[in-house]
C-alpha cells in the first residue's frame, strides 16, 4: 500500500518570533532534519507544505527528496495547509501520514513502524502512543480524504480524529513521551540540550 507524507511546517512561528523552520540544529535548519527522517523513511513521497517565509525557507533547505507545495492561506489555519498537502498527494496514495516541521525527533524508525502497522492490519487512521500519551506521527487511510478536504480553522485534522474516534488503531512507540514541538525559546533550548544523534536520517540522506 502506497502511503504519502505530507509535512506541514507553513506557519509563522508567532510565540517563538523567528522562524522555528530554520532555528540551527547541528548545522543544517531544524526542518532540514524533519525532511530528510520523511525521506529516508518508507514512504512513497515526501510532500512539504510551506508558507509563512517559503522563499526563503525553501532556498536555506535545498533539495532534500520533498515535492514543496507553497500555501497562500497560511495564516488562516493549520488546516489550509491540510487541504493544500491533500491536492498535492499522488492519486495513487492509499493513506497519507501529517508530519510536524517543528518534531526533528519524529525519526524514520518512528514512520516505518507506523506504516508497518497499517500495512499489516489497515485501519481509518493510526495514532502512535509514547508511554501512554498520544503523539504524532498521524496516519489517515484514503477513506477520510472526503473530510480532510473539509477541514477548517486553526485545529488542522484533529476534528477528524475526534469525530472517528472508533476507527483509531493504537500504535505503541519506544520513549516515555510524545516527540515535542517547538513553539518557543525553552522549546528551542530543551531540544539543543537533549540532542543525541536523532538526526542520523539526515546524515544517510545526505551520504555524510
Amino acid at each position: 500500500m502506497s502511503v504519502s507524507g505530507i509535512i506541514l511546517a507553513a506557519g509563522q512561528s508567532s510565540r517563538l518570533g523567528r522562524s522555528k523552520q530554520l532555528l540551527p540544529l547541528a548545522g543544517r535548519p531544524l526542518l532540514a532534519h524533519v525532511i530528510a527522517h520523511a525521506a529516508a523513511s518508507d514512504l512513497d513521497e515526501t510532500i512539504l507544505v510551506l508558507g509563512h517565509e517559503a522563499t526563503a525557507i525553501a532556498a536555506a533547505l535545498g533539495d532534500l527528496g520533498q515535492r514543496t507545495m507553497i500555501n497562500p492561506e497560511y495564516a488562516a489555519g493549520q488546516s489550509t495547509s491540510v487541504r493544500a498537502g491533500l491536492s498535492a498527494v499522488s492519486p495513487e496514495s492509499d493513506a497519507v501520514m501529517f508530519l510536524l516541521g517543528d518534531q526533528p525527533t519524529v525519526t524514520s524508525e518512528i514512520i516505518n513502524a507506523l506504516l508497518t502497522a497499517y500495512r499489516t492490519k489497515r485501519a481509518p487512521i493510526l495514532v502512535p502512543t509514547y508511554g501512554g500519551q498520544r503523539g504524532n506521527p498521524v496516519l489517515f487511510d484514503r477513506a477520510l480524504f472526503p473530510e480532510l478536504h473539509r477541514v477548517t480553522g486553526d485545529e488542522g485534522a484533529r476534528a477528524i480524529v475526534r469525530a472517528n474516534a472508533h476507527g483509531i488503531r493504537l500504535v505503541t512507540m519506544p520513549g516515555d513521551r510524545p516527540p515535542p514541538d517547538v513553539d518557543t525559546e525553552e522549546d528551542y533550548q530543551q531540544l539543543l540540550a537533549s540532542w543525541t544523534g536523532e538526526g542520523s536520517g539526515f546524515a544517510a540522506k545526505l551520504g555524510d
